[in-house]
């Protein structure tokens, strides 16, 4: 009997790191600072050199991350922030609990990329930030989107909490816009034995900003000069993933790999109705999940997991379809957000997934495909 192969193996990724990690959360048990350790300033100048950027800044969570970045920004009532409709639903919830109007635009079929053209015609005099989401591990045309921006002095934001790794044109994602937010949810490229996040960015005033934000807006013990929150990180959050900086280039040497090679062995799908993201050539990914689209979604995900292939769908409802979110304001019909939801699926592309296994599934989506009536 063959074994199944799951979506993530957390399990296998941590299992060479259970000595360090240990140890490291020893010497937080002897020194005793479980908040604001020695860990967080550590990890956040490997951050920093990681984005290419002179200030990383760490926190509870990614949406967290996303949270103090909007409130940054000073938002007053009627302030729009543009998100797109295809994505997780942190920077929707996060604006609106920022005070902030959000404005749903459009994404691109089948990337999820913002959609260029809806964000143009979304963009008003209230508009005060941006988020772009850089999904599925590959960044959002950020030189596009921060000159639309720069007419009306518009803060962009990126959400790179799936994207920790990847590059645009040469620059690191992180460091392609004003701010950038990212998670280390397990699951993400670089991820944590729990929650955590960071934020990005050049400017002393805005981490210094972020920093006040994420302490309750202290400058310093017991000086409140802002609204703030306790979006800290804790020593042995920043600890984890200190283990897990020495692995994390083979690790995406691995994750890019292996997209790859679902690339040259799912083209011949496409004649039938299989959607592939075509990466730029002056990109190069870090994918957290690989995302393929095709009709059958439903069906083609049942056919995998017969075959003992976990599969996941994100996402599988856009935004403006949420009951949360209901009224939030759009730009247009959304079509290609509500399209990508309804046909989406994400196979497997963690580190540890062997060649024998990345065949498995490559054969099983044939399969599926072949088994169509005609």
């Amino acid at each position: 009997m063959t074994s199944p192969i799951p979506f993530v193996d957390l399990k296998q990724e941590w299992a060479p790191l259970r000595r360090e990690v240990l140890d490291r959360i020893g010497a937080i048990l002897d020194h005793g600072r479980f908040i604001g350790g020695s860990e967080i300033s550590e990890l956040e100048a490997a951050l920093a050199q990681i984005a290419g950027v002179r200030h990383a800044v760490a926190c509870s969570s990614g949406t967290t991350a996303l949270l103090i970045a909007l409130l940054a920004l000073d938002l007053r009532p009627g302030d729009e922030i543009i998100v797109p409709a295809f994505t997780f639903a942190a920077p929707l919830e996060c604006a609106l609990l920022a005070g902030a109007r959000p404005v749903l635009v459009d994404v691109d079929y089948p990337s999820g990329l913002i959609n260029l053209d809806s964000l143009r015609r979304a963009i008003t005099g209230r508009t005060r930030a941006i988020v772009a989401v850089s999904l599925f591990g590959v960044p959002a045309d950020f030189d596009a989107i921060c000159a639309l921006a720069a007419v009306s002095g518009i803060t962009v934001i990126e959400d790179a909490a799936q994207s920790l790794g990847a590059e645009r044109n040469g620059t690191p994602s992180g460091g392609l816009c004003e701010i950038a937010c990212t998670s280390f949810f397990p699951t993400k490229t670089l991820g944590a034995a729990g929650d955590g996040g960071a934020l990005f960015t050049d400017r002393s005033d805005l981490a210094e900003r972020f920093r006040e934000i994420l302490n309750h807006g202290q400058s310093e013990r017991y000086r409140h000069v802002r609204l703030g929150l306790n979006g800290r990180m804790s020593s042995i959050a920043a600890a984890t993933l200190l283990a897990r900086l020495a692995g994390l280039p083979p690790a995406l040497d691995a994750r890019r790999r292996i997209g790859a090679i679902y690339d040259k062995e799912l083209d011949a799908l496409r004649s039938s109705g299989l959607y592939l993201t075509d990466i730029p050539a002056e990109t190069s990914p870090a994918r957290s999940q690989y995302a393929i689209a095709l009709a059958d979604r439903d069906a083609a995900a049942a056919a995998l997991g017969a075959a003992g292939i976990e599969t996941a769908i994100h996402y599988p409802s856009p935004l403006h379809r949420q009951a949360a979110f209901a009224g939030t304001q759009q730009e247009g019909q959304l079509e290609q957000a509500s399209r990508l939801a309804d046909t989406v699926l994400c196979l497997p592309i963690y580190p540890g997934l062997g060649s024998a296994s990345q065949d498995r599934i490559i054969a099983a989506l044939h399969a599926h495909i072949a088994s169509r009536p005609r």
